[in-house]
C-alpha cells in the first residue's frame, strides 16, 4: 500500500511540474498584438548585469498576459502620432530566472559587470536595497520593462540612465538627471498610467498592470518561441 501511495505521489508531482512548465493559453507573444513593438529581451543574451543568458530564457520573446499586451498596444497607439514607439527589455520572467538572479547576487566574487550596472553599490547590498528579490511580479505575466524610441531612427530617447542601472539615478523622481530626461520619464509614466499600468518607485522602466489577471500566481514556463 505504501508503495502504491508513493507511486501516486510521484506521478502527481511529475504532473504538477509538467503543468508548471506549460505556457497557459492566456499568454500571448506581445509582438503579435502590439504593432511595431521593438523587442530587445536582455536576459535571453549576454547584454545584462549577469553577463550571460539567464535560466529560462531560451528565446528573445516578450510573453505577456492578453490583458497586459492589449493595454501595451493602446500605449503604442498613443505614442505613434508623435513619431515615438515602445521597446521592451523584459516581459514575463520565469521563476527559475528569478532564482538565477538571486544565486548570482549571493556570489560576491562575481562582479564582472559592476562598472556598467552597479558602480556605486556594493554587491552585498543588492538584496537589502531591493535591486534583487526572491520573487518578481514579472513572473505573473503582466509586468514589463520598457523604454521609448524615436520611430524614424530607432534610437532610444534619453532617460538619464540606462536600463537595469542599480542606482538612485534610475528612480523616476531622481533630480540629478537633466530636465529633458525628467520630462521623458514623466511622459513615459503618463502614457503607461493612462493605459492601466502602475510604475515602480525605483525603476523608470518598470510597469505593472493594475488589474493583472494572476495577482497571486507565479509561473515558471520557459521563454520560448
Amino acid at each position: 500500500m505504501r508503495f502504491v501511495l508513493f507511486v501516486v505521489a510521484l506521478l502527481a508531482s511529475a504532473a504538477s511540474a509538467s503543468a508548471q512548465d506549460e505556457r497557459p493559453r492566456a499568454f500571448v507573444d506581445a509582438s503579435t498584438v502590439v504593432p511595431g513593438l521593438v523587442v530587445d529581451m536582455r536576459y535571453a543574451g549576454s547584454n545584462n548585469f549577469v553577463g550571460r543568458p539567464i535560466a529560462g530564457y531560451e528565446a528573445p520573446v516578450c510573453w505577456l498576459t492578453r490583458q497586459a499586451a492589449a493595454r501595451l498596444a493602446e500605449a503604442q497607439a498613443e505614442l505613434r502620432p508623435f513619431g515615438l514607439g515602445l521597446k521592451v527589455f523584459d516581459c514575463y520572467r520565469p521563476t527559475r530566472a528569478v532564482a538565477d538572479f538571486a544565486a548570482w547576487a549571493r556570489d560576491l566574487n562575481d562582479t564582472a559587470r559592476r562598472a556598467e550596472y552597479y558602480p556605486n553599490v556594493d554587491k552585498s547590498q543588492l538584496f537589502a536595497l531591493g535591486y534583487i528579490a526572491e520573487r518578481s511580479g514579472h513572473s505573473r505575466g503582466s509586468t514589463v520593462d520598457l523604454t521609448v524610441i524615436d520611430l524614424a531612427t530607432g534610437a532610444e530617447i534619453d532617460m538619464g540612465s540606462p536600463f537595469d542601472l542599480f542606482d538612485t539615478r534610475s528612480w523616476p523622481t531622481d533630480a540629478t538627471v537633466g530636465s529633458q530626461q525628467r520630462t521623458n520619464r514623466l511622459m513615459l509614466q503618463s502614457v503607461m498610467r493612462a493605459h492601466g499600468f502602475r510604475p515602480l518607485q525605483q525603476e523608470w522602466w518598470h510597469f505593472m498592470l493594475e488589474r493583472e489577471p494572476y495577482p497571486n500566481q507565479y509561473f515558471d514556463f520557459p521563454v520560448t518561441r
